[in-house]
């Protein structure tokens, strides 16, 4: 059994290589909880791929449509796309208020990317879902599938979360 494999590579392991395993598996366990909670509530994920560079490029049509090309050079809009939130560059709800804007939507299916990933996910059966659910996830930006509000969840602590309407 792989638990038996596991707890025998620990045993061996000193103390202080201990700390290098659990930091490895936090992210793992992290996106495990974050998966068996969206199956608690029902929702269905559908991993897109053929349609995903068409639908990443109608959110930056879409959400960035009046940022110029200098200026997304300017704020590193392609290192990360909320960069025009948190550099003001668009009007947005930020913190709990883009919670609350988020929580309250009706929100049956919506999209899912993930900044670094050339992938869609569509969330279907998601009305449960609450912006406390993407708490964990990273550079993740949720929008409907008619493209008229984003929320975004950062890496970083001090920036969003980020809701749009547009």
């Amino acid at each position: 059994m792989i638990r038996d494999k596991i707890d025998k590579i620990l045993d061996c392991l000193p103390e202080e290589e201990l700390e290098n395993v659990y930091w490895s598996i936090v992210p793992i366990h992290e996106n495990y909880l974050y998966k068996q909670n969206l199956r608690k509530k029902g929702v269905e994920v559908i991993i897109t791929v053929d349609e995903a560079e068409e639908i990443i490029a109608l959110w930056d049509k879409t959400f960035a449509q009046n940022i110029s090309e200098d200026i997304k050079e300017e704020i590193y809009y392609e290192q990360f796309k909320w960069h025009i939130f948190s550099y003001k560059k668009q009007e947005c709800l930020t913190e709990e208020a883009a919670r609350n804007a988020f929580d309250v939507l009706s929100k049956d299916e919506f999209y899912v990317m993930y900044q670094s990933l050339p992938i869609i996910f569509l969330y279907t059966n998601a009305n449960e879902v609450v912006s406390k659910d993407f708490d964990s996830q990273q550079d993740i930006y949720i929008f409907d599938k008619n493209f008229t509000w984003t929320y975004v969840h950062t890496h970083e602590s001090m920036c969003g979360p980020y809701f749009y309407r547009n």
